[in-house]
């Protein structure tokens, strides 16, 4: 046995320049859960929203046939780039969970780090802020993954999607329990309130959304198609 069998995984290298949404300690919790996985040479694996693909790197070096999907033209580019430069193999789509893949494809694991901020205004076309505001209650895009979850799995598949308390652990929850996912939390961690939610602290106090005003919780959850 050489010394090269006991040399441990490059680092992932992941260049993510302006207008892209940089790996942050959402994306860590979630590729945290991600390696606790089993993921094969046969596991099919959906990234959405994959921003800088980060999360879609990693799958591919666990082993998974991954696609990785963002509305976002310059983040496409940007996962392309970082896959050649890791010599990671992946299949990159333009568009949403509903525009991007062929009709009634189905995935053995999907990785969800959608926008979930809470926003005085809609959904933004364009912007950076397209990357984390996801309406008035933050829950945009985590509903409809929710609702086509059974859908895009296959069973026995599982989600793996990460958002904040303020969009209401409890209503994930139920609401993939609703679609016939068995769902739990299976990692959380505090932090303080980053610069968007400062910027928005009175009219996220006046919603009702906070009342300490200081930190948040973010939350992993895992949801299995039996």
């Amino acid at each position: 046995m050489t010394a090269d069998s006991f040399a441990l995984p490059r680092p992932l290298r992941c260049w993510a320049p302006s207008g892209v949404y940089a790996p942050q300690t959402d994306t860590r919790l979630l590729r945290r859960a991600l390696r606790r996985e089993r993921i094969t040479g046969e596991t099919d694996v959906l990234d959405l929203g994959t921003g800088s693909g980060m999360l879609a790197m990693e799958a591919a070096r666990l082993g998974g046939r991954v696609t990785a999907v963002d509305i976002s033209w310059r983040a496409v580019a940007v996962t392309w780039i970082n896959a050649l430069l890791n010599g990671e193999r992946l299949r990159v789509r333009h568009g949403d969970l509903t525009t991007a893949l062929p009709g009634g494809r189905r995935f053995d694991l999907v990785i969800a780090n959608p926008p979930y901020v809470p926003a005085p205004g809609g959904v933004p076309s364009r912007g950076v802020a397209r990357a984390w505001d996801a309406g008035a209650d933050g829950r945009v895009l985590i509903d409809r993954i929710c609702d086509a979850a059974p859908r895009v799995l296959r069973p026995p598949g599982t989600l793996l999607i990460v958002h904040s308390h303020l969009c209401g652990t409890g209503t994930t929850l139920a609401r993939l329990t609703a679609a016939g996912l068995h769902a739990r939390v299976v990692d959380r961690a505090r932090l303080p309130f980053g610069q968007v939610l400062r910027s928005r602290l009175d009219w996220l106090r006046a919603r009702g959304l906070t009342h300490d005003g200081t930190t948040e919780e973010l939350v992993v959850i895992r949801a299995e198609h039996t």
